[in-house]
């Protein structure tokens, strides 16, 4: 494999709108990021991936972009923006934001125009479709819930959003369109920023004949993606877009995939493919409902472990994946992935080092080092995300109680991860000295950095030490490089796998049940590496793993 410079880093997204607020406005910014930059630089960080900070409406937080060449004054201004930029390359750490060019905000002055000459130049940026029969032009139903099609004012044409109707999709098929996003991108490249996170880039690729699907639901809509998964040919425009941007710049790119075809991986990721790396979203469809949030299965731990070693096993083949526990568009993983019995500290550490050391970019989120967990909501009216409240009427649609599609909502909304991060026991959490754009974790007296900067066995700490085994001289090459080989599968509930080399072998071993366990060992032990209990004897034909125990250990090779 072609070493790259990205492969042993370990990158951090930043949520700016619930990250630091420096102004008293309620909203994070980018002073607020720059002032926290040692805190990063302290953890480990190599990349922070900033969600965005474009102008828009914020319907969908930022997700709807009506100028792609302005920072959105809630979070600041381009000067501080650069300046940003530039202290983050004095701590040798790399700046990565989001690239979100499936579709753009309503606002933006492409689709105005649009809107102003519905059969001219600009209505040729989008899909602009004659409707069927006084129907739209096809029964997709969006990511958001209702129809894909939304009627343009004053004609019989209909517009296209796999999104919210306030965020029209972009016509990839169009060379001005194409032109102007290549432009904008080694625009924000060539100020240093150091790539990008792309955003629901699979969505790019149309049927321009947009046939019907079998309805999949009591709406008579089927679901868009059925269309993006039927479609060949988005390899060519990715393909495309590496060659005019990302390449030229030695760029970091990190692809949010979804419903790509088995056989493209390689493509996507491999040897010169057309990112960097994807992210491994394989636990996340675990909990996917069938209806929606309301019918959302619980995490089946022998269905975690199976889907993550599937994915480790699959990548390395090819290359690289970004390794997360939770995002912006999840819940908290402590929350989701862990059973009562273990949403503790110790629980807390075992899944950060299970996720760390995998093979792949770990991606931290915001909060997810100090244990952040899902928190109360107790209406709906404290919810701010637009797909919480479809999924909360879709519920009620269903049939459940308000009661019930609230739990649901609880359970699983995006503003889970999107509450203001916990700095300390002050008031809101330290995050603002206003009222903050969305409510704060009720449990932030108790978790919080300050708490646990003073705390040597907190989980910001262990988090600290976690990253630095895995970027330490030592063994850097061994979880950066190391062969990804599963073990003890046929265990109840131990997670774990070797990291080897030809010259180390490194047993990452974790117990997820109530009980304690024991493993016999197929190798002899050097030695501990990394313990959350505190584990420093070195064991010898085999291991006992107490409940929530996550053991480090160097094997003989």
């Amino acid at each position: 494999m072609k070493r790259k410079w990205w492969h042993d880093k370990v990158a951090y997204q930043i949520y700016p709108k619930s990250f630091l607020d420096s102004n008293g406005d309620g909203i994070g910014d980018l002073r607020g990021i720059i002032s926290k930059l040692d805190y990063l630089k302290s953890l480990g960080i190599d990349i922070v991936w900033l969600s965005p900070i474009y102008k828009s409406p914020f319907v969908d937080q930022g997700y709807d972009i009506s100028d792609y060449y302005a920072i959105a004054e809630e979070f600041g201004t381009m000067e501080e923006f650069e300046e940003l930029l530039a202290e983050s390359k004095k701590r040798d750490m790399h700046i990565i934001m989001d690239l979100v060019i499936n579709h753009c905000s309503d606002q933006h002055e492409w689709f105005q125009k649009a809107l102003a000459d519905p059969y001219g130049e600009y209505a040729d940026f989008f899909y602009f479709r004659k409707g069927k029969n006084g129907n739209p032009p096809s029964n997709y139903r969006s990511y958001f819930g209702g129809s894909c099609w939304e009627p343009v004012p004053g004609t019989d044409l209909y517009y296209l959003h796999m999104f919210a109707k306030e965020q029209p999709d972009l016509n990839w098929e169009n060379p001005k369109l194409l032109e102007q996003l290549y432009q904008m991108i080694n625009w924000w490249l060539g100020k240093g920023l150091a790539g990008f996170r792309i955003d629901a880039i699979i969505n790019i690729k149309k049927d321009l004949a947009f046939p019907d699907y079998e309805p999949d639901g009591p709406d008579g809509l089927a679901a868009c993606w059925k269309m993006v998964e039927s479609v060949d040919g988005v390899g060519d425009l990715l393909e495309t877009l590496k060659k005019n941007t990302f390449q030229k710049y030695d760029a970091f790119t990190v692809a949010e995939v979804f419903n790509m075809k088995e056989d493209e991986l390689p493509s996507f990721i491999g040897k010169d493919g057309h990112f960097s790396t994807m992210f491994d979203f394989s636990a996340h469809a675990l909990s996917i409902g069938g209806n929606g949030w309301y019918d959302a299965p619980d995490i089946d731990f022998k269905k975690w472990r199976e889907s993550i070693v599937n994915s480790q096993l699959k990548v390395q083949k090819c290359g690289f994946e970004a390794n997360i526990i939770e995002n912006h568009d999840e819940p908290r993983g402590v929350s989701r992935y862990l059973p009562n019995y273990a949403q503790n500290p110790a629980g807390t550490k075992m899944l950060g080092t299970v996720s760390v050391l995998l093979r792949g970019i770990p991606f931290i989120y915001q909060g997810q080092e100090i244990g952040m967990q899902n928190t109360k909501w107790n209406s709906v009216e404290e919810f701010n995300d637009i797909n919480t409240k479809d999924q909360y009427q879709l519920a009620l649609d269903a049939g459940l109680s308000e009661e019930e599609a609230l739990y649901a909502c609880t359970k699983m909304s995006r503003d889970n991860a999107r509450t203001p991060m916990q700095w300390s026991d002050l008031e809101n959490a330290g995050f603002t000295t206003k009222t903050p754009w969305l409510k704060v974790n009720d449990n932030y007296p108790k978790i919080n950095v300050k708490n646990q900067e003073n705390d040597p066995d907190s989980v910001l700490n262990y988090y600290r030490k976690l990253i630095g085994v895995r970027k330490s001289a030592e063994y850097k090459e061994v979880f950066t490089y190391g062969e990804f080989v599963p073990a003890y599968l046929d265990t109840e509930s131990i997670m774990a796998y070797y990291r080897e080399t030809d010259e180390q072998r490194i047993l990452v071993a974790a117990n997820f049940g109530e009980n304690t366990a024991e493993l016999n060992l197929d190798y002899d032990i050097r030695h501990v590496i990394l313990s959350n209990m505190n584990q420093s004897t070195k064991p010898q034909r085999s291991l006992k793993l107490k409940s929530c125990e996550v053991i480090v250990l160097e094997c003989e090779k």
